[in-house]
């Protein structure tokens, strides 16, 4: 299992990535969070924007169609996409996150 991080400038652009990745089968489950602020550096400017971070289930198959996916419909020039492996889930989420993906 994957849980893949990615930040958007807005709650329309969380919902529509999300649910984009659900219908595709890309990601079994999307949890949306926010607003946060988030500060940063871009082209040598210190930023500070709000944004909603949107935690992604999804298997290591999938993970490079998965963000091939987020980058065509991500607003951002250079989109925030960080997979963790988790090598601990419980075997009943587990099978239904695999279920939910074929």
């Amino acid at each position: 299992m994957y849980q893949v991080f990615i930040s958007v400038d807005s709650h329309a652009n969380a919902l529509k990535i999300s649910k984009h990745l659900v219908e595709k089968k890309l990601a079994a489950c999307v949890q949306i969070l926010g607003p946060m602020t988030s500060i940063y550096r871009w082209k040598n400017n210190i930023e500070e924007e709000q944004e909603f971070l949107c935690l992604i289930k999804t298997k290591r198959g999938l993970f490079d169609k998965l963000k091939k996916e987020i980058k065509s419909l991500h607003p951002y020039e250079v989109p925030e996409i960080l997979a963790l492996e988790c090598s601990d889930v419980d075997d009943r989420y587990h099978s239904w996150l695999i279920d939910s993906l074929k």
